[in-house]
């Protein structure tokens, strides 16, 4: 989820030109999502920026097509609503951070770690990189854990830590999450087995189960969590609030989620009673 941002017109984001250009993009797309479209003036006001600056910001965006430049302004595409991980800054870091802690210390050296993409996995392969238990030893020793991920920013992030050692599924890559999806992903997938996988998702509920907004990625994700011994879900509380297209899992078929201390107790109560440990990070 993204940074919470006033919905009024009349309001100021924290903003101005010092502001990196990082966080104006963001900014942006996340008005856009919540409004679904922007002129350049009321853009310029809510951030605190000039005219010009906010005319480059749109044009930048619009040639990474996640935004449809108007005369004037800009409005919102398919892509805005399923942001980059480059343009997110998630309204809930510590959360997921907390959550990415109790994730890792889930794990034990030595064992086979299923990731698919999201903030929240991306908090846990971080969590798992910084976790001394995993730290790196003499050169030639064999590697303290195995990652098994579709998702590109994950393994990017992980191939410079020597003590892990990545396995990346392959396949089409979708620029909205960086996760690979299609045939070639399913073939190393069918291929592995895996210890412990940690999902993120798009929504979660005792009848629905796991779910993603996008049918690829659920599938791959379902992979993910079938060829797994354990099946952790990793999402912060906004999410039990979602609904999704597709099923990545039945709620039936997780063994354990973890959350932070948003969830309702009704919720929490449903889940354990289908056999789930809920874990309030």
């Amino acid at each position: 989820m993204g940074l919470a941002l006033q919905t009024s017109k009349r309001s100021k984001i924290d903003g101005g030109e010092g502001v990196s250009k990082q966080h104006r993009l963001n900014s942006i797309l996340e008005l856009l999502v919540q409004r679904g479209s922007l002129e350049v003036e009321e853009a310029a006001s809510a951030l605190n920026v000039s005219l010009a600056t906010i005319r480059r910001d749109f044009d930048a965006l619009a040639a990474r097509q996640l935004l449809n430049r108007t005369h004037g302004g800009a409005t919102a595409t398919g892509g805005s609503f399923s942001l980059p991980l480059t343009y997110k800054v998630a309204k809930s870091d510590d959360a997921k951070k907390r959550i990415a802690s109790v994730a890792s210390a889930m794990v034990v050296r030595n064992q086979i770690v299923g990731l698919n993409g999201g903030t929240t996995t991306t908090e846990v392969a971080r969590a798992l990189a910084a976790d001394s238990r995993f730290a790196a030893g003499d050169a030639g020793d064999p590697p303290a854990l195995t990652v098994v991920t579709n998702a590109l920013n994950i393994a990017t992030e992980l191939t410079v830590r020597h003590q892990i050692k990545i396995v990346v599924t392959g396949g089409v890559a979708r620029p909205q999450s960086y996760e690979l999806t299609g045939p070639f992903s399913e073939e190393v997938l069918n291929n592995v087995m895996i210890d412990i996988a940690f999902i993120g998702v798009e929504a979660l509920d005792p009848i629905n189960g796991a779910g993603a907004s996008h049918e690829d990625e659920a599938r791959v994700n379902h992979l993910i969590a079938s060829r797994s011994k354990k099946v952790v879900i990793v999402t912060d509380s906004s999410k039990f609030a979602n609904s999704s297209f597709a099923i990545i899992r039945p709620a039936a078929e997780i063994n354990t989620v973890i959350t932070d201390d948003g969830i309702a107790p009704t919720m929490k109560r449903e889940l354990e009673k289908l056999g789930i440990e809920v874990v309030i990070a």
